[in-house]
C-alpha cells in the first residue's frame, strides 16, 4: 500500500488462502484475518484498476477493502474499519478515508452475517466502577502488557532471523517448525495450535488457563510464521493478551474475566500500534463500560513497546513520545520529527538494536578504564 498505491499481486491471493488453510489444517498456530484482508484488497483493487482510478484513489479504495475484511472476520464493523485505517502509519490515521471504510466495514458484517459467519460474541463481564483504584491497576496492567507485546513482537522477529540465517534448504524449514510445534504439544497439550479460540473465550470468562499459556502461545506463533507458515497475526495476539490478562490477574488475586478483556485488546495496541482501534474493540466485545481502562492500558501498552510493530512494512511519521527520540544532529539538537517520516518499523526497530549495542559498547570500555 505505501510503496505502489495499492496495488495488490491477484495472482498471489489464492496461493496465499490455500496457504493459510493448509497451515491452519496441519496446526499451525495462525489466524484466518490475514487472507481476508488479502481478498478484500484484491477485489478493489481490481475494481479500482477496472474503472481507472488513480493512484491516489486506488489506493483509499484498497484500504476499504482491507478494513472489510478484517471486520468480515471479526463480525465487529467500527473495529475493522479503524484498524484498517491506523494500522498504516503508527500515531496517526488518514481521516479523510475513514468514513468509506465504516461503511465497507458495516456492509461487509451484514453481508458475512448474512451467509452465517461466525463471529466473536459480545461477552459480557462485570466491570468495576471507576475509582482511583482500577485506574491504577490499570496502569500497571498496561506496563505489563507492553512489556508481552514487546517480546511478542521481538520473539517473532528473532525466530524470523535464525530460520532465515539456518544453512539447511527451504523445504526442511517447515519440517523443522512442525517438529517443534508437535514437542509443544506433546509437552503442553493442543491448545496452542490453530485459532486458539476456546482459550479466548475460557479466560474472558474467568476459565482456568495456563499459566504461561500467553508465553506458549507467542512462541507457536513465532515458530508457525518463521518456518514458512501463512496467515493473521491478530487472533494469536489476541490469545496471547487474554492469557497475559489472565496471568496478571492470577498473580496479583484480581478478576481474570476483567484482566484478561484488557489483555487481550492492549497487547492487540501495543503488538500492532493501535491503540483507538484496541479501545473500540474492547466496547465492541465486553461493553462501553470498560472503555476507561481499557483506553489506559491500551495507551500504555503502545507507549511501552516503542518503534516496533508485527507489521514491518508499517510506517512511522513521528515518535510516539519524546522518550523515543534517541538522536541528535551535529549542534547536539534532538532527532528532528520529520527525519521519521516514511520509515518502516522494521528499519527503526534495527536502529534501536543497533543503537542499544552501542550504548553497551560504551558502558563496557567505561567499566573497564574504572
Amino acid at each position: 500500500i505505501h510503496e505502489k498505491f495499492g496495488s495488490v499481486s491477484l495472482r498471489a491471493i489464492p496461493v496465499r488462502i490455500i496457504a493459510t488453510i493448509v497451515t491452519i489444517a496441519t496446526g499451525g498456530s495462525t489466524g484466518k484475518e490475514g487472507p481476508s484482508a488479502q481478498i478484500g484488497a484484491g477485489i478493489t483493487y481490481g475494481l479500482a484498476k477496472l474503472f481507472k482510478f488513480d493512484d491516489y484513489h486506488q489506493k483509499r479504495l484498497v484500504i476499504c477493502g482491507t478494513a472489510a475484511g478484517i471486520s468480515a472476520v471479526f463480525g465487529t464493523p467500527i473495529t475493522g474499519a479503524i484498524f484498517g485505517v491506523e494500522i498504516l502509519y503508527a500515531g496517526q490515521m488518514f481521516y479523510d478515508v475513514l468514513l468509506p471504510a465504516l461503511i465497507a466495514g458495516i456492509l461487509s458484517s451484514m453481508t458475512a452475517a448474512y451467509w452465517g459467519a461466525g463471529y466473536l460474541p459480545t461477552i459480557m463481564i462485570t466491570i468495576p466502577e471507576l475509582a482511583p483504584r482500577m485506574i491504577t491497576l490499570s496502569i500497571f496492567a498496561g506496563i505489563f502488557f507492553g512489556v508481552v507485546s514487546l517480546l511478542h513482537i521481538e520473539g517473532l522477529r528473532g525466530l524470523k532471523y535464525m530460520f532465515k540465517k539456518a544453512k539447511t534448504p527451504e523445504w526442511i524449514k517447515p519440517l523443522i517448525g512442525g517438529t517443534l510445534l508437535l514437542l509443544i504439544t506433546f509437552f503442553f497439550g493442543d491448545r496452542y495450535l490453530g485459532l486458539g479460540d476456546e482459550t479466548i473465550f475460557a479466560a474472558v470468562n474467568g476459565g482456568n488457563i495456563p499459566l504461561f499459556a500467553f508465553a506458549l502461545k507467542s512462541l507457536a506463533m513465532s515458530i508457525t510464521f518463521s518456518s514458512g507458515g501463512n496467515g493473521g497475526v491478530l487472533t494469536p495476539t489476541l490469545f496471547v493478551g487474554a492469557a497475559a490478562g489472565s496471568f496478571f490477574a492470577k498473580i496479583f488475586f484480581l478478576d481474570p474475566s476483567v484482566f484478561s478483556a484488557l489483555g487481550l485488546v492492549a497487547v492487540l495496541a501495543g503488538s500492532t500500534n493501535t491503540p483507538i482501534a484496541s479501545t473500540i474493540l474492547a466496547m465492541e466485545l465486553f461493553g462501553s463500560a470498560v472503555a476507561p481502562f481499557a483506553s489506559i492500558a491500551c495507551v500504555v501498552s503502545y507507549i511501552i513497546t516503542g518503534h516496533r510493530s508485527l507489521y514491518p512494512g508499517q510506517r512511522m511519521l513521528r515518535p510516539k513520545t519524546r522518550l523515543f527520540v534517541y538522536r541528535k544532529d551535529e549542534k547536539g539538537n534532538e532527532f528532528i520529527v520529520s527525519r521519521l517520516k516514511g520509515i518502516s518499523t522494521e528499519k527503526l526497530m534495527r536502529f534501536h538494536w543497533n543503537a542499544f549495542k552501542k550504548r553497551m559498547s560504551e558502558i563496557v570500555k567505561l567499566k573497564e578504564r574504572e
